[in-house]
């Protein structure tokens, strides 16, 4: 658990981007199952609950979409979550996106650098996670594994959401191919202290295991006020 600062030091508890797999590999269903599954995520009770906990020191959320290496687009640009009415204007426009052409390619190393810049825009956030969700290794652009510490802003923390393909009911194959990419992810992509990979075992259960993460994440502040509500690990 980490130790915050007080409240007047930092315009935000957490700056949390969101990046998107839209390559080729994901079809027209799933593209949508995966933008309404986040805004399902975000929508659920107790993913709300925690986003609007401390109004004072909101979390900032950026939603972007990448495939290839010149292909990342910002969907939702950084939005300060101060009532249940900024999280409502989120979700509404995730539901309302239009999957926009793309580059068919998955450029994982970019979409980590893309993610990078975005939250080097929130600097006096007290915590800084990077998402990326993948449904495969990465075959073009920089190598993730090839980007150095010192492309990585300080502090910042990168967590995955790999995405299996199949049903929910898979099968050995199905499970094996999942193992693998969890593997790829934890070795190349997650960084800095307390970084993780979740799993959906398809994009059907991308909704469940965006909720899942983004519990682990809002849940693991502890803010160094007496009066304000402390972050619990679930």
């Amino acid at each position: 658990m980490l130790l915050l600062p007080a409240l007047a030091e930092a315009a935000c508890r957490q700056a949390l981007a969101l990046g998107l797999d839209v390559s080729e590999s994901v079809d027209s269903v799933e593209y949508r199952l995966q933008l309404d599954g986040l805004a399902t995520a975000l929508s659920s009770t107790r993913v709300r609950q925690m986003l609007i906990a401390q109004t004072q020191a909101p979390v900032h959320l950026l939603v972007y979409e990448w495939s290839g290496p010149q292909s990342q687009t910002v969907i939702i640009p950084w939005t300060s979550i101060t009532s249940p009415a900024d999280l409502s204007a989120v979700t509404t426009a995730l539901r309302n996106h239009q999957r926009r052409p793309a580059a068919p390619t998955t450029a994982i190393g970019s979409a980590l650098l893309a993610g990078f810049t975005f939250l080097r825009q929130r600097p006096d956030c007290w915590k800084r996670t990077l998402d990326l969700s993948g449904d495969g290794q990465s075959n073009t652009g920089p190598r993730p594994q090839d980007i150095s510490e010192n492309h990585t802003p300080t502090g910042v923390v990168v967590n995955g959401l790999v995405i299996g393909s199949g049903n929910l009911r898979g099968d050995d194959e199905h499970f094996a191919d999942i193992k693998e990419l969890s593997s790829y992810f934890r070795s190349n992509v997650i960084r800095g202290s307390g970084s993780f990979v979740e799993v959906a075992l398809g994009f059907e259960d991308y909704a469940a295991a965006m909720e899942r993460k983004l519990m682990r994440e809002l849940a693991s502040l502890v803010v160094g006020q007496a009066d304000l509500p402390l972050g619990q690990s679930r």
